[in-house]
């Protein structure tokens, strides 16, 4: 579906750099109603047993320092691809201090977990539709194949290798905030995918298998408060009245990114709309509607040209 017709801005303002705003903290999560059971269409169980079902975190958001010592189900460490045994800080340079740095936020989530059958699985569209319907829930809300998609394409990007990202937010449905160190190395499967994030939402925490980095964990809210200071923050909408061309974008933009670097939003969900209080402003790429996925790719594309980054 292409848009109503409208012009592409090619000079933008220049963004604003406001102090971060303070927002109240939220409580972590609901859960679902205890159902009388519901066998997973597709890929479930197909089990009987009565189903419990949950965010799969109804214990508090940890603090950094107290948090379990957890085995990421063998996820390498690395982001470029490299052994198994080396550790996150050997493979991937975090950039050189005075440096721009990206941070991604993707918000609205899909990462909800339920006990299916024996035991707890990520609640998706394809696998526990009929399990969603039971509970009234709409089974095309829970799409955590988006959040897979994206964070692969941003993990993997050579932006990344060259220590350019340096913080990656995941904001779910549930009002879970996610911290995922940029040096990890996100499962390729969506299956192993899933079993690494129903491990985090229930034990909050995820370490690397070879060392004590910690690869995955939650955090407390506000999101503002992770966020780094007099840097602006720009969400994507397809909405938005500001079309742009994303490299000139950045391009004329470029002096300022190289000092203070900057905040991407970006929506990790099937349909809606994301929270745009903490950003900036917000500015379409397309007069197309763009998966997150292909949205954060032209964002690191975008970037490693300004970078020369190849």
């Amino acid at each position: 579906m292409k848009r109503k017709s409208r012009d592409v801005v090619d000079d933008v303002p220049e963004l604003s750099l406001d102090e971060e705003e303070s927002l109240d903290d939220e409580d972590l999560s609901e859960s679902l109603e205890d159902g009388d059971g519901g066998d997973g269409d597709g890929g479930g169980d197909g089990d009987d047993d009565d189903d419990d079902s949950g965010s799969g975190s109804d214990s508090e958001e940890e603090d950094d320092d107290d948090d379990d010592d957890v085995d990421a189900l063998d996820v390498p460490s690395t982001a470029n691809g490299g052994g198994a045994g080396a550790s996150a800080s050997q493979q991937v340079p975090r950039g050189i201090s005075g440096q721009g740095k990206v941070v991604f936020c993707l918000e609205n989530a899909s990462l909800e977990t339920a006990k299916v059958g024996k035991g707890y699985q990520l609640l998706n569209c394809d696998d526990h539709a009929t399990f969603l319907k039971r509970h009234k829930r709409d089974p095309s809300d829970y799409r955590p194949d988006i959040v897979h998609q994206t964070l692969l394409q941003i993990l993997d990007s050579p932006l990344n290798k060259a220590g350019r990202v340096s913080a990656v937010y995941v904001h779910t449905q549930k009002n879970v905030l996610i911290s995922v160190n940029p040096s990890i190395r996100i499962p390729r499967t969506f299956k192993r995918f899933c079993g690494l994030m129903v491990q985090l939402l229930q034990k909050l925490s995820i370490r690397a298998s070879n060392g004590p980095d910690k690869l995955l964990k939650v955090i407390k809210h506000p999101i503002t408060k992770h966020l780094p200071v007099n840097v602006p923050r720009v969400g994507f909408s397809f909405s938005s009245e500001t079309i742009v061309r994303f490299q000139d974008y950045v391009t004329s933009q470029k002096k300022r990114l190289d000092s203070a670097g900057i905040v991407y939003v970006l929506g990790a969900m099937a349909h809606g709309k994301i929270d745009m209080s903490y950003t900036d402003t917000h500015v379409s790429v397309s007069e197309y509607p763009l998966s997150a996925a292909y949205c954060a790719s032209r964002i690191t594309n975008a970037m490693e040209n300004i970078w020369n980054i190849v």
